[in-house]
């Protein structure tokens, strides 16, 4: 072999380990694209579903507050009518005590 092809094929030689190098870079770059587009994608999941749980968390909240104000109105008006019908039982037992003094007079 001549000087001139033995130089060719070193430059080749040289050329094609650069090109395998670089083939290995360019592969160990794709798979770290494809794993940050999974973290990314994994992240966006994430979120995606935390919003989603104080979606329902804020609905859930929002029933409970109503379902209080419910009971609160409801139990204002029992508390009312318990108050009405303690003083009609009051007045009840007044007019029966009034009846018992009259009916023991009499007698």
């Amino acid at each position: 072999m001549s000087d001139a092809n033995q130089a060719t094929a070193g430059c080749a030689l040289t050329r094609n380990q650069n090109q395998r190098s670089w083939q290995f870079n360019r592969q160990i770059n794709v798979s770290v694209l494809i794993q940050l587009v999974f973290l990314a994608s994994l992240i966006v999941g994430s979120w995606v579903n935390l919003q989603r749980q104080l979606d329902l968390l804020q609905r859930d909240v929002t029933m409970l507050l109503q379902c209080q104000r419910d009971f609160t109105q409801k139990f204002e008006t029992l508390s009312a009518k318990s108050i009405s019908y303690e003083y009609r039982l009051m007045a009840l037992e007044r007019q029966i005590s009034e009846v018992d003094k009259k009916n023991t007079e009499n007698n």
